[in-house]
């Protein structure tokens, strides 16, 4: 079984993390011929002080990593998990999963933009969070996962490019996303931080050139 705990032991530190997601941001809007297309974001400004990365696969699943000067918070939904408010008779988001939240990040959890209308709860199966200074990230410490899935949480499947952030993983997932060849090499680059040349971007996206 793969949960949140496996999750947090393999994510980056938080610098490394928001470099990683704004590269996977770049890279999905330059590989796709459409922006609205685009599963993984990044929102700059999307309140005074934060940044809001975000990923949205168009098939009820997604997630949401806010960056703020108290730390950031990682609030995941996989539709199909058991842990799902919609799956609970209450509700209500699952037992544990974010009743240890600490209160700086805890307003986070509030945003009207992860709550669905007529639903009491957010849209939440897994939430990791890490505060400014803290040296890890930090989950829910007692919660009673439910038997039978290997992925109960959505943890695994959600973060797969977070907790694997090679450029193979990165290349594959873009290669199966857009249906076509995406140059190892120009994935690399873009991970690495290196300044983003024409040849590299003409190479992530052939058809985009004029």
């Amino acid at each position: 079984m793969s949960t949140v705990h496996e999750a947090a032991a393999l994510l980056p530190d938080p610098a490394e993390l928001r470099a990683h997601l704004r590269a996977l941001a770049f890279l999905d809007v330059t590989i796709g011929d459409d922006p609205q297309f685009a599963q993984y974001t990044f929102d700059a400004d999307w309140g005074p002080g934060e940044e809001v990365a975000l990923m949205n696969n168009g098939s009820g699943d997604d997630f949401s990593v806010h960056l703020t000067p108290a730390g950031m918070l990682i609030r995941g939904f996989d539709h199909e998990s058991a842990m799902s408010p919609y799956g609970t008779d209450d509700e209500q988001v699952w037992p544990g999963v974010i009743d240890e939240v600490p209160a700086a990040l805890r307003p986070l959890l509030d945003e009207p933009a992860f709550y669905d209308e007529g639903v009491g709860a957010p849209r939440i199966t897994v939430c990791l969070w890490r505060e400014t200074g803290d040296t890890a990230w930090r989950t829910g410490s007692a919660i009673g996962f439910p038997v039978g899935s290997e992925d109960p949480d959505g943890s695994d499947f959600l973060f797969h490019l977070l907790t694997d952030r090679s450029p193979e993983a990165v290349q594959a997932h873009f290669e199966d996303y857009y249906e076509r060849p995406v140059p190892l090499d120009a994935v690399r680059h873009v991970l690495a931080g290196h300044p983003v040349t024409p040849a590299i971007a003409a190479a992530l996206n052939p058809a985009g050139v004029k």
